[in-house]
């Protein structure tokens, strides 16, 4: 009996310790770059993993820009990248940003809606959200219809970053609840 409790103890400890290592490893890979002690923006062109520049025109999928399942969503170049398991691109397309951008960084889908109203009062549809800034819900969505409605405030803070409504579908079929978002300049 007493090997048996002792078995069932480390057995715990051991997944104690996997839980602590992985949620430290997550909220690492989500820490603003200006609290982890590095500059989130330059005034340099963008470089890869290499230190070469990098083309912002190009639709090939940047080299810094993780490994396995992911949403890639360039900041500069107003793109995402649908990148599979294997690390092919399954789908690449621009997008229109909102007013807030996300800071540079690894996030996760942590929320989805079929048909809402943006923050710009625009009917929108397959809204795929992954991080917040002040307040205001960062995610993609693709615009209901392409007649002109309501226009938002000069100054108003928006987080949808608008896709077409065959590449919000996309985006809906891939990017599930936990799947990957990285957030690159």
């Amino acid at each position: 009996m007493a090997g048996t409790s002792s078995g069932i103890v480390a057995g715990l400890a051991v997944a104690a310790l996997g839980a602590v290592g992985f949620l430290g490893y997550q909220a690492r890979a989500t820490v603003p770059a200006s609290l982890a002690g590095t500059t989130a923006a330059s005034a340099s062109p963008s470089t890869t993993a290499g230190g070469a520049p990098r083309d912002h025109h190009s639709t090939a999928l940047p080299s810094a820009s993780g490994t396995g399942e992911r949403v890639v969503y360039s900041l500069d170049d107003d793109r995402v990248w649908l990148v599979d398991r294997t690390d092919q691109v399954e789908r690449t397309y621009r997008v229109d940003p909102g007013s807030v951008d996300p800071v540079p960084g690894t996030y996760w889908v942590h929320s989805r809606s079929s048909a809402v109203t943006g923050t710009d009062g625009t009917p929108v549809e397959h809204v795929v959200r992954f991080t917040e800034v002040d307040g205001v819900a960062i995610g993609f969505s693709a615009a209901v219809s392409t007649a002109p409605g309501p226009v938002a405030e000069p100054d108003a803070r928006t987080g949808g970053i608008r896709e077409t409504r065959a590449d919000g579908e996309a985006m809906w079929e891939f990017a599930t609840i936990g799947v990957r978002v990285f957030v690159i300049r």
